[in-house]
């Protein structure tokens, strides 16, 4: 399939010359949404800060020697990204995140950090901080973004208005740090118009790369008891791979992918069941790239 797009895979074998994998992250710093005084009880559809796959113990070094025990066998040889992928991963003080990003980078074989943070958490003092990591290792920085639709971010309890996310863009790329943005396909209310207006809008900012995600509905969250007490429809896994399909060619290749699908936890899953099967879901894109003969940027974004 990579022959099809930019992937992060082969982004990260080119710039290292070897195979780079990510290390999955819990720094326990907790979400500014999700604060039961000040927030506003964190996105509707997030389980767990979206870190369900990330490592688990009480301190980052046991958590990356977890994680790095359970990939040393299919890449013994691997060099590493630390991916501070749970909840909201610049959500404290500049001297504690300094402390964390440094204990991450002194572990044996990681090449650079990866920050998983919200738009409207990234201050003066954080962004100085975040370019002081850029001048000396690999560093990214991901943002979920989800939708363009306004109305649709207010639905999901997003936090923030679209202009939010445009200067953090900003702010970013006048620091030389790569932003990789989130979207979800699938959202409630959404037509296919609206994911791909999505995906054009988030293309015509200055971003790295990019992460397209099927809506998981999942259980002890907001949008599960939504789901469960007037459901909605989920996408199929036949119109998720058309969307692909229509999105792909309107992403510039020089635009990172960092994934195109992605799996919720299958305890807590309600819908949509197809995507429990991961690898017939790859498969299927697969052959529906080679039938469609679809490649990354072979179409002109439209630019807002």
């Amino acid at each position: 399939m990579q022959s099809h797009y930019h992937s992060l895979n082969d982004d990260l074998r080119a710039r290292f010359g070897q195979r780079v994998v990510k290390l999955s992250l819990n720094a326990y710093l907790g979400c500014p949404h999700r604060d039961p005084v000040t927030g506003e009880g964190g996105c509707t559809f997030c389980g767990e800060g979206s870190g369900h796959f990330a490592g688990t113990g009480p301190s980052l070094w046991e958590q990356l020697s977890h994680q790095k025990a359970l990939l040393s066998h299919k890449w013994p040889h691997a060099a590493y990204i630390a991916y501070f992928q749970a909840y909201t991963n610049t959500y404290a003080p500049v001297e504690v995140l300094r402390a964390l990003y440094d204990q991450a980078l002194a572990f044996p074989g990681v090449v650079g950090l990866a920050i998983a943070t919200r738009p409207d958490c990234l201050g003066p003092e954080v962004l100085d901080l975040l370019s002081q990591y850029q001048k000396k290792t690999f560093l990214w920085v991901e943002l979920g973004f989800q939708t363009s639709r306004q109305d649709t971010a207010l639905r999901i309890r997003r936090g923030y208005p679209n202009a939010v996310y445009d200067q953090a863009a900003l702010a970013l790329q006048q620091r030389h740090i790569p932003l990789v943005t989130h979207l979800i396909f699938g959202l409630p209310g959404e037509t296919p118009e609206d994911m791909l207006a999505s995906v054009d809008y988030v293309c015509a900012r200055p971003i790295w790369g990019i992460k397209l995600q099927l809506l998981h509905v999942l259980r002890h969250t907001a949008l599960g008891k939504q789901y469960e007490q007037a459901p909605f429809p989920l996408l199929s896994q036949e119109e998720y791979i058309r969307l692909l399909t229509l999105a792909l060619p309107r992403i510039p290749w020089e635009v990172v992918i960092h994934r195109l699908t992605g799996d919720g936890p299958k305890q807590d899953l309600i819908g949509p069941a197809w995507s429990k099967n991961k690898k017939a879901v790859l498969n299927a894109l697969h052959q529906a790239f080679l039938e469609k003969k679809i490649r990354q940027g072979s179409a002109v974004p439209v630019k807002h």
